[in-house]
């Protein structure tokens, strides 16, 4: 037996593309699924919202993401969340450092640490922050 866990980020309107970003940073399959095809949502400001949506790659990368509905209540909040990102090579992390950071806010250069040979934090575009670092 075997578990497996998925961060799942919720978004108000932003899912399709922060998945479609994570994707370009990370590789893999997106799937997407919308308001209109799960819920019959006929609004057109929300038919095409992502109901369910995820990006999975060969690596081990998997992220899930969802719209949040405008009759739902919806807080980002300032740190709701980390995801950490853990890799055991530093060009495999220094890339994807790179590929987030475009339009991001750092707050934690990328480089060594007290406890691993690299390590970052920045909150990304669409608000979501992301800790890199190399298994030490």
């Amino acid at each position: 037996m075997s578990i497996t866990t998925t961060t799942h980020l919720n978004f108000r309107g932003d899912a399709r593309a922060a998945l479609e970003f994570y994707r370009s940073v990370f590789g893999g399959e997106i799937a997407l699924v919308t308001h209109q095809q799960v819920y019959g949502t006929t609004d057109p400001a929300e038919a095409g919202l992502i109901a369910w949506g995820q990006v999975l790659a060969d690596d081990g990368f998997h992220v899930m993401a969802f719209d949040v509905p405008a009759s739902q209540t919806y807080d980002a909040g300032d740190k709701p969340v980390y995801v950490s990102v853990r890799g055991t090579g530093g060009d495999e992390i220094t890339g994807y450092w790179t590929g987030l950071a475009d339009g991001a806010t750092i707050i934690q250069d990328l480089g060594p640490s007290g406890w691993t040979p690299l390590y970052g934090m920045l909150k990304d575009r669409f608000g979501v922050t992301w800790v890199l670092d190399v298994a030490a």
